[in-house]
């Protein structure tokens, strides 16, 4: 690999390499503040006419659950470091209390434009089509009160548990995401204001259809409405709605002696996390707001203030509840490559295939079930295979997956699983199949200490004609069946031992105590990925000094690493052109006059989460392309393993190279960061399908639809 280029004039370019990019604070975007500008793009669509009804209630419901998370984590973080002695520092210069303070004026801006979204665009227009949601205090017909009068009855009533607040009755735990009705009351036989609370149950609906075509009406409406059998005898002063946020991290010391244990005690305690928010709906009694305060330890400005129903996760129920697939995207499944066709009714041998020549795919326009999982169910029937080695950060609870390397264990194959029980917000999930995996014999591995396992690999170890042969699987995406139909994602399906002989390497990396640091072929955090990086973009600044084909086409869910940036600006302030797909966070900001102005960032955001992360660099002519796991952020490259492979064969690289040239020609869903920061759509009003439709319709044409256990028609 080439010496890193020195600072300074390059004649051969004529451009003066900036000497420490990162020293201006105007050089960087805040993450934080980058995150929300995407939560404002998935909103867009939401807002966009041109997506259907029902998607666009999804996506208002996608918009809520990600800043519910983003609470959870990024703020609580940044909560903790408010105080501390020693606080995490970035190149924006942005205090903890400033990021805080600038987080509290976007994400009221994001609610607002949420609720003004909900009432005001897709719930009038979804009432044209007869879907009515009840957002307010409107009024239902009688048939549909009585419909409400009788849910409460039968179904709320036994599971309500109003509680008092006063001296003999403690402070209740509010349980992080619960939504709860404040109520204010007066005794006639004892005069005085009083304060009770009733929680919303989670175990119900988030909305109850009064009747078969009826209302969807909030389920706090239908218990505020008959908080008299809830208090006989008591006067109802005042009701309103309030919810709470707790900090969901949590940090385990992976010395302990049973992490699995150590990690589900964080769990439960997860629940008695701090609070990190407070949103009050329209209306809240002052009486309420001033116990909140008093009882949470915080002051008046800290409750968000929401002028409108809280809680907008819960749509997702409405849009499960209406069968109306005119209001939806047209249903797709995907199909199978040619080369994983079944032959006369049989299914085809992946080891045959794959001894002929790697296999490109790419999810969901290529069947996850037809594909990936149909791999390594296949070789754990196979009588030949020794051996499966497997990596899962998060997998569907349904998963055919763990039945499969529960079977193969159960043969008698050597099955180890890498099993990343820190994935946040699945970790339950993976230490429940890391158990049924022990429990059948398999070995199981939680990877490096310190580090998560993010990388996504498969091996399989054959019995061949007297010798040995392995196999590897290296995607972009989880193992995961369900978000593999949602999220777009690449896969490397190959027999090359330069390839799978680095993969061996990478598990005994992960099971046992290799310290490999020569990977030839593979990029592998925290290893030697930033470091690839690097290596080629300053290939490519030899090829552009020499006249040749340069420049760089990328994409990656989050651009934030600062080393990555500075390694960009360096590479940009000597004229390499760089196209960068950026879907979430990108800290990086383009534009900027003789320091990134050779940088175009596009994100796009559609009907499937662009998840899938590859590289292309033009190395004068001879296009190099890598995918994998990583993104360009510091978490990837120095606190995960990740793995990012080279597609060596001609058609695999065309193919990902042809992928990332029609996303980035892309209008009708892309957006373009500007040198301000910010987002600009390109094509806000345009009929031209987008890129995403295109490889819909690409996929339909080229293959039979695959239809499979697990995936019966489309859906």
């Amino acid at each position: 690999m080439p010496d890193p280029l020195p600072a300074g004039v390059h004649p051969e370019v004529g451009r003066e390499a900036p000497a420490d990019p990162m020293a201006d604070p105007a050089n960087y975007i805040n993450r934080e503040l980058s995150w929300l500008d995407f939560d404002f793009r998935v909103l867009a669509e939401a807002r966009d006419p041109r997506v259907p009804l029902l998607e666009r209630l999804r996506f208002l419901a996608i918009t809520a659950n990600n800043l519910d998370e983003f609470y959870m984590i990024r703020v609580a973080s940044l909560l903790r470091q408010v105080g501390e002695p020693l606080q995490a520092t970035h190149p924006d210069r942005m205090t903890p209390k400033e990021q805080l303070a600038a987080i509290r004026r976007r994400s009221s801006e994001l609610a607002a434009a949420q609720l003004h979204c909900l009432s005001r665009e897709v719930a009038p227009a979804l009432a044209n089509q007869g879907v009515r949601l009840v957002l307010g205090e409107e009024a239902l017909s009688p048939e549909e009160e009585g419909e409400c009068s009788r849910f409460f009855e039968r179904q709320l009533y036994p599971l309500l548990t109003p509680l008092a607040i006063d001296p003999a009755h403690p402070f209740p735990y509010l349980s992080n995401l619960s939504l709860s009705i404040g109520v204010v009351l007066d005794d006639p036989e004892d005069p005085g204001a009083r304060v009770a609370r009733v929680k919303v149950p989670s175990a119900v609906p988030r909305f109850f259809r009064a009747g078969p075509q009826g209302s969807f009406v909030p389920v706090e409406r239908i218990i505020a409405e008959r908080l008299d059998r809830l208090f006989p005898g008591m006067r109802i002063v005042a009701r309103g709605y309030f919810r709470v946020t707790r900090d969901a991290d949590f940090d385990v010391d992976e010395d302990e002696p049973n992490l699995l244990s150590a990690i589900e005690e964080e769990l439960r305690e997860r629940r008695f996390g701090a609070i990190v928010r407070v949103e009050a709906g329209p209306r809240l009694p002052t009486e309420v707001a001033a116990m909140l305060e008093a009882e949470l330890g915080i002051d008046s400005g800290e409750i968000q203030a929401v002028d409108g129903i809280l809680d907008l996760t819960g749509l997702a129920q409405v849009i499960d509840a209406v069968d109306r697939p005119d209001l939806a995207y047209p249903a797709f499944s995907g199909t199978t490559p040619p080369r994983l066709l079944s032959v006369q009714d049989q299914e085809p041998d992946f080891f045959a295939v794959l001894r002929a020549g790697d296999v490109l795919v790419q999810h969901p326009y290529d069947s996850f079930a037809a594909t990936t999982e149909r791999f390594i169910e296949q070789a754990a029937r196979d009588p030949r295979v020794l051996a499966i080695k497997q990596t899962l950060y998060r997998t569907s609870g349904d998963t055919p997956l763990i039945g499969a390397l529960t079977q193969a264990a159960e043969d008698g194959k050597q099955v180890v699983v890498l099993v990343e029980i820190k994935a946040r917000f699945d970790e339950q999930n993976n230490i429940r199949w890391a158990r049924q995996l022990e429990q059948v014999g398999a070995h199981v591995a939680y990877g490096v200490p310190g580090l998560k396992t993010h990388a996504k690999l498969v091996l399989v170890v054959r019995q061949e004609e007297g010798t040995v042969r392995q196999y590897a699987h290296i995607g972009t995406g989880n193992y995961n069946a369900v978000t593999a139909r949602v999220y777009t994602d690449f896969g490397l399906l190959t027999a090359r031992r330069e390839i799978t002989q680095e993969v061996a390497d990478l598990f005994n990396y992960l099971t046992g105590y290799s310290r490999k640091h020569d990977y030839r072929h593979l990029w592998v955090a925290p290893i030697n990925v930033v470091e690839r990086f690097e290596a080629l973009l300053e290939r490519e600044l030899e090829h552009l000094r020499a006249g040749r084909p340069a420049g760089v086409l990328g994409k990656v869910n989050g651009l934030t690493d600062e080393r990555a940036i500075s390694a960009i600006y360096h590479a940009s302030a000597q004229g390499l052109p760089m196209r960068l797909l950026v879907r979430g966070i990108c800290a990086l900001r383009p534009g900027i006059p003789g320091l990134s102005e050779t940088v175009t960032v596009h994100s796009v955001v559609g009907r499937f989460l662009e998840h899938g992360r590859a590289f292309v660099f033009e190395n004068g002519g001879s296009p190099e392309v890598f995918m994998g796991s990583a993104d360009l952020m510091g978490r990837n490259l120095y606190r995960r393993v990740e793995c990012m492979v080279p597609l060596l064969d001609a058609s695999c690289r065309r193919e990902v190279q042809e992928v990332l040239e029609l996303t980035w020609a892309d209008r009708r869903q892309s957006w373009k960061l500007e040198a301000s920061a910010a987002w600009r759509r390109l094509d806000p009003a345009g009929e031209a399908p987008g890129i995403q439709e295109l490889l819909i319709e690409r996929a339909r044409s080229r293959a039979p639809r695959w239809v499979g256990a697990g995936e019966a028609g489309d859906g």
